[in-house]
């Protein structure tokens, strides 16, 4: 189905087929965020996950009526299990999405388009959890080209 055809009509249409969407940002791809999210098509269905160092980061997003925006506040968060150190940037955004994807990317044909826009160090995890633990294929991830980490799509 070509864009042209993905209609606000089409999307009510109980047999029309949505593609799970998994989109992550930090603090510093925020704009970059709302580009990726303002392209989606409105009956898009999924989660995205934003980490911030606090609470004063927190705002507002517009997502697909179907998506769910969890904002991940750092300095409420605790680094590695007794350590008592603080969360380390990309810590929170990997151990949720990590979760989330345990639990919701279990079939082996999933079709989950994944963007992943925050930093390095949290990016660099998610995609090694991905691939190595649920088996996705690094292709059906779409990172930074600056990262190295996936095949540019």
């Amino acid at each position: 189905m070509s864009s042209a055809e993905h209609n606000a009509s089409l999307c009510r249409t109980v047999r029309h087929a949505r593609v799970q969407q998994l989109i992550t940002a930090d603090e510093n791809a925020l704009s970059e965020l709302q580009a990726v999210l303002a392209t989606l098509p409105i009956c898009s269905t999924g989660r995205v996950f934003i980490e911030v160092p606090d609470a004063s980061w927190i705002g507002e997003v517009s997502a697909p009526a179907r998506m769910v925006v969890t904002w991940l506040d750092r300095s409420t968060r605790s680094g590695a299990p007794g350590t008592g150190r603080a969360c380390a940037t990309g810590a929170a955004l990997s151990r949720a999405v990590a979760a989330w994807a345990d639990e919701m990317l279990c079939a082996e044909d999933d079709a989950t388009r994944v963007t992943l826009l925050g930093g390095y160090l949290g990016t660099a995890d998610i995609v090694d959890h991905l691939t190595g633990r649920l088996g996705m294929t690094a292709d059906a991830i779409h990172t930074p080209e600056r990262f190295g980490l996936t095949t540019a799509r």
